[in-house]
């Protein structure tokens, strides 16, 4: 598909494995339009149940190429008014290219091992379930190269684990091991190795997998809504939400398959239309 990672879709799981171990994954600029396309794809097309993010090598990614930055190519121009405007609109797009993931009608589970560094980590955070294995680390280490974070890191993760301690990470760009990210809530669950990592991720991809695509959808939607939102918006939102995927044929299936004592069997989620 491309240089940067390889997708592949089995059983309704979408399986996106970055593929440049000998770069430490880095990820250069044309990495962000074609991850942006590849996730949207799946959020359109509907087969997919599931989205797992892996990696291959010792680390997960050390985030955006540093290469990035030299030269002064055409994102780094700001010494004009106009070219600041234009600098504005070309973040919005690279920020969007990790919102995909949050607004992705699937869930997204992220498998980390080694390194989440950088931009790496915004593309974590942005994931709905993050696991590693017991050798992983995160860092904000655009702070140790002179920036803000700038990729959604800063707004995702207080949201994530307390709010001192994302302070002292995006202050410091100090690296934050796999017990401690469990401890404080960033990691669903600590593997031993990138083996198990993987494996474990993917058994929690066939669970959320079998079951209804509309009531997971319907679920993250309402999941996201409250994150953003106080409960009664909320609360609110989900009337609306509720009366417009309540379905009892779903329903009868899967109470049919539970007293059978066997797998559901759901349609997928309809495409998303073409032209829209």
């Amino acid at each position: 598909m491309n240089d940067f990672f390889q997708l592949d879709i089995a059983d309704g799981i979408a399986h996106l494995q970055l593929n440049r171990p000998e770069r430490m994954n880095t990820m250069a600029p044309p990495f962000f339009p074609a991850f942006r396309d590849a996730v949207q794809a799946l959020h359109d097309g509907g087969d997919a149940r599931v989205l797992v993010v892996s990696s291959t090598g010792k680390h997960f990614s050390a985030g955006m190429a540093l290469d990035t930055f030299a030269g002064g190519g055409p994102m780094l121009q700001l010494k004009s008014a106009r070219a600041r405007l234009s600098f504005q609109d070309g973040l919005r797009r690279l920020m969007r290219c990790f919102d995909v993931l949050d607004s992705a009608r699937l869930p997204v589970l992220c498998a980390v091992q080694g390194g989440c560094i950088g931009g790496a980590l915004d593309l974590a955070a942005a994931c709905d379930m993050r696991y590693c294995s017991a050798d992983a680390f995160f860092c904000v280490q655009e702070i140790n190269i002179g920036m803000a974070a700038d990729l959604g890191v800063l707004q995702r993760l207080p949201k994530l684990m307390a709010p001192g301690m994302v302070r002292e990470l995006a202050f410091t760009g100090e690296r934050l091991g796999a017990a401690r990210a469990l401890e404080l809530g960033l990691v669903n669950a600590v593997l031993p190795d990138a083996e198990s990592l993987l494996e474990h991720t993917m058994n929690v991809a066939r669970t959320v997998a079998a079951k209804s695509p509309l009531a997971v959808a319907a679920s993250k939607l309402a999941l996201n809504q409250a994150r953003d939102h106080g409960t009664a918006a909320a609360l609110e939102q989900m009337t609306l939400l509720q009366s417009a995927v309540f379905d009892t044929g779903e329903m009868a299936e899967a109470i049919a398959a539970w007293q059978g004592k066997r797998a559901p069997r759901f349609d997928p989620l309809d495409p998303v239309p073409e032209g829209l």
